[in-house]
């Protein structure tokens, strides 16, 4: 992965010693359960959990789960006995820990953004498809991220990517679970968008050991922000073989019982019958029968995943490439270029025709939106928080 700016030590948000030095990184559970889990930072992003090297902390893929909690019973919930030793990977994995979001700028750019930049640091900003018809049919909007994962698996820049699956019949096609793509096959079996919440780091074992060696992530914002938050503060079991980061724009997750709550009680759409989910300002379903409803999205915030409350990233401004369905064109993905390998990548599908492309000036309306919502996002920062997600900088002067 093309990144500069890379932290020597993984020191950030250590007070500095008596000589003015910084500070070795000491933080280990017991600060994470303090100031993340407990307070409600938590998105539920699972970078914990995969970075034990003790396989000491716990999680539920479920409804009223997606926390990770310790196992070990000695210390108690809120502390562990390795960290006491100085074990600290999972503060270092945290992508909410502290002052992780100049770290992972720092990582990635070399540099914070500006308060011109309320969706993060980027190189280019277009729209683009899937040119294979059925990758875009099946995929969401343009298929863009199908399309890049098949492409990357058969250029050999990945060889695996963690994703999400759903199940099958008994209406679990909207319940997503982690799991990973090796091929064309498995990718497009986890095409599309369900909304309700699916930590595919989870994932990561399982292409360990399949032998992966270069890994794809696709995840929501929080878990896009993982990968150079715990390269920048030298987390190699988690860092070292993720070599592409996909983020999709988020705003938030639903729990899964909008289904049975919301959709079926009030509108008499019973999940089994769902065949398809988007958002664009209302919450659209398409059904089996060639019905469409939409759903006013005032209406569905009472749904909202508890770790989703807090997350100030609606854009994904630490994935190499961004991608969302917003804007007027609903067969065309909002793709945002952040890093030299998402360049690379996209400029080499465009000139192989695997992608079709347009400037992203075809839909300002579509960047604008962005930039609002990832305005709207960062307000929900609290303020007993590490104050910097909350802000926007004051713009950079000419």
């Amino acid at each position: 992965m093309a990144m500069t700016g890379a932290t020597t030590e993984a020191t950030t948000g250590a007070p500095p010693a008596s000589n003015g030095a910084p500070q070795r990184w000491t933080f280990q559970w017991k600060e994470l359960y303090d100031e993340v889990i407990t307070s409600g930072l938590c998105t539920g992003c699972a970078g914990c959990v995969i970075s034990c090297p003790h396989d000491v902390i716990g999680y539920e893929h479920v409804q009223g789960g997606f926390i990770p909690f310790h196992l070990e019973e000695e210390l108690g919930l809120e502390d562990c006995g390795h960290g006491q030793k100085g074990c600290t990977s999972c503060t270092r994995a945290c992508p909410r820990f502290r002052t992780w979001e100049d770290e992972a700028d720092d990582f990635m750019f070399g540099r914070h953004r500006t308060g011109e930049e309320p969706s993060g640091v980027f190189k280019d900003i277009i729209l683009t498809r899937a040119s294979d018809d059925f990758v875009h049919e099946i995929g969401q909007d343009g298929g863009l991220v199908s399309a890049i994962l098949i492409w990357a698996l058969d250029h050999g820049y990945i060889d695996a990517a963690l994703t999400s699956y759903v199940g099958d019949g008994d209406g679990n096609q909207w319940t997503a679970s982690p799991g990973v793509a090796f091929n064309r096959d498995d990718v497009l079996r986890g095409a599309g968008s369900r909304y309700t919440y699916s930590a595919n780091t989870l994932a990561y074992d399982e292409a360990m050991e399949a032998g992966a060696q270069k890994i794809a992530l696709v995840g929501m914002s929080c878990q896009s922000s993982i990968v150079p938050v715990a390269k920048s503060r030298k987390v190699g079991k988690v860092g070292n073989r993720f070599v592409l980061n996909i983020g999709l724009l988020c705003s938030k997750s639903f729990d899964e019982a909008i289904f049975e709550e919301l959709f079926e009680q009030k509108y008499g759409l019973d999940r089994h019958l769902i065949r398809k989910t988007n958002i664009k300002g209302v919450f659209q379903i398409w059904t089996h029968d060639g019905g469409y409803y939409e759903i006013n999205l005032k209406e569905c915030h009472a749904w909202t995943r508890e770790g989703c409350n807090h997350c100030p990233d609606f854009a994904a401004e630490h994935a190499d490439i961004s991608t969302g369905g917003i804007g007027k064109y609903p067969d065309w993905t909002l793709t945002i270029v952040r890093t030299d390998i998402g360049r690379e990548i996209i400029m080499k599908m465009l000139a192989d025709g695997s992608l079709i492309g347009r400037p992203g000036d075809d839909d300002p309306g579509a960047i604008a939106l962005m930039h609002k919502l990832s305005e709207k996002s960062r307000a929900r920062w609290p303020k007993f928080a590490w104050d910097k997600p909350a802000l926007l900088p004051e713009p950079t002067k000419k």
